[in-house]
This record gives C-alpha cells, structure tokens and sequence, in this order.
C-alpha cells in the first residue's frame, strides 16, 4: 500500500488543472534512532528554549523569529506574517516554464517527492501533461510552499508518475570554478589511462540498491539485539587510516600493475 500523502494541492498548466498528492520519494523511518537519557535514572531527557539573558525557560507563545539587524537587535517577524509572504504558491504547482533537462546542473538538485493524480476525474488531464514532458523532453519549473518556505520545484515526467525535485536556492549554491579552477591541465599518460580504464572494467557492474546500504545501521541493530539478551556485543576493529607513503612514493605505473594483478585474482576462473 502507498505511503499516506503529506502535501495535497493542484497541478496547473495553462487552463488545465487536476487535484494531485504528494510523497517524498526517500525515507528516513527505517534509521535506528536514539533518545538521550540520563545515565543515572535512566529517564529521558527534554531540551527547552531558555532565555539567553534570564536564563528563565522560554514558553512556546512566547517563541519567536528574529532577524539580525546588530548586535543584540533583531527585527522580530510573527508565523503568520511570515508564511504569508508566498500564500499564492501553497496549494498550486503553477507550471510557467519549461526548460531542457540537461539545461539544470545536478547540483541544484534537492530532494525528490512523487506526484499522483488524486482523483480519476483528474487523472487524464495529469496523463497529458506528464506525457507532453515526457516526448518534448522538457521539465516544468514553478514554485510551491513546502518545508514552510516557498521553493523552486522541478518537475519531471517518470513512469506513470511525475517526480517533483525541490531545487536549492541560487545562493546556496556554490561556484565550482572556485574548487576546481585550481587544478592543473597536466597531460595524462596514455598507458597510465588505458591501464585505469581496465581497472575499471573489471570492477563494473549493473547498479543494484544493495550498493547504497548502510552497514553502520545493521551493525548497531546487532548491538542492540545483543543488548536486549543480555549480552555484550564485541566492538568492531577499526579500520586503518590510510597511512601516507612520505619519501617512498610508488609509481603510478607500478601501483597499477599491481591493481591490475590484484583484480585478476579475485575474478572467479571460468568454467570450461
């Protein structure tokens, strides 16, 4: 069964409108997490807001947003003033434009949610558009209100469905020019790049799920378990840092004669 929608609205295009539900496409329900305790009861611990300068807590009506304007002076701004600023944009993915993918760099890219119809009735209009993406080969641009600030979302047309992208802010993205600018344009060995491609080849594989799991998590689900039953759970050696090579620095070419060596060792011998 579908995970329950946690953003309901329209899809908009033109004059063409259909009723549609959301889900984010990644979960984080199945990390094990903690609750800070107090070692001596055993109780848990709560985390209050409490006044820098009384030190007195700090009631949630009284809580407020504040910003910056010098030191010690803040402009204060209630919820309400706030979130409505981009109350045009809540319930309505308006789509105003549209642009190649390959035209947003992967950067932008934030967190992807799948988009349904949300009847039958606005199931066709949905399909039109969705498909009109799909074979133009464009996504859709527009805005929406989600995590309680308004975003630019991307949409893109998947499957049966549309996969809507929350893209990050222009300024929070960074220049990479800055970073890589740097590097130098050194000319690469061709020997050297035709041994690294076999290195390659022989490490590829189809992409399965299995190559993003988190080992961390079902270690400290066994410590858990070990726990629960009474036992002590042994702890992990440590992996070695890798330790640096100083003056006895190994060739390029001999470290990849020796990859290559290493990697026709572990393939498993053919069968005749």
């Amino acid at each position: 069964m579908a995970p329950r929608s946690f953003w309901k609205g329209y899809l908009k295009l033109s004059l063409v409108t259909c009723p549609v539900a959301m889900t984010p496409a990644t979960t984080e329900n199945a990390k094990v997490k903690f609750h800070t305790l107090n070692r001596q009861t055993g109780n848990r611990i709560t985390t209050q807001y409490v006044d820098a300068v009384t030190n007195k807590p700090v009631s949630d009506e009284d809580e407020v947003k504040g910003y910056p304007r010098g030191e010690d002076d803040f402009v204060m701004l209630e919820d309400d003033e706030i979130d409505a600023v981009a109350l045009d944009s809540t319930r309505t993915i308006d789509i105003e434009t549209f642009v190649p993918k390959e035209d947003i760099g992967w950067i932008y890219y934030d967190k992807p949610h799948f988009l349904v119809p949300d009847d039958e009735v606005g199931e066709e209009a949905f399909s039109v558009i969705r498909d009109a993406m799909a074979e133009t080969g464009k996504v859709g641009i527009s805005r929406l209100v989600m995590y309680r600030r308004e975003r630019a979302v991307m949409l893109e047309a998947r499957d049966k469905g549309i996969i809507l992208w929350t893209l990050h802010y222009g300024d929070e993205v960074r220049d990479e020019d800055a970073y890589f600018g740097g590097i130098g344009e050194k000319k690469v060995d061709t020997k050297e790049l035709t041994m690294i491609k076999k290195v390659i080849g022989e490490r590829t594989q189809d992409w399965t799920p299995k190559f993003a799991e988190d080992p961390v998590q079902d270690k400290l689900l066994d410590i858990i378990e070990a726990k629960k039953k009474g036992r002590k759970a042994k702890p992990k050696k440590k992996a070695e840092e890798p330790q640096e090579s100083g003056s006895n620095v190994i060739s390029i070419m001999d470290a990849l004669k020796k990859s290559l060596e290493a990697e026709g060792e572990k393939k498993p011998a053919k069968k005749r």
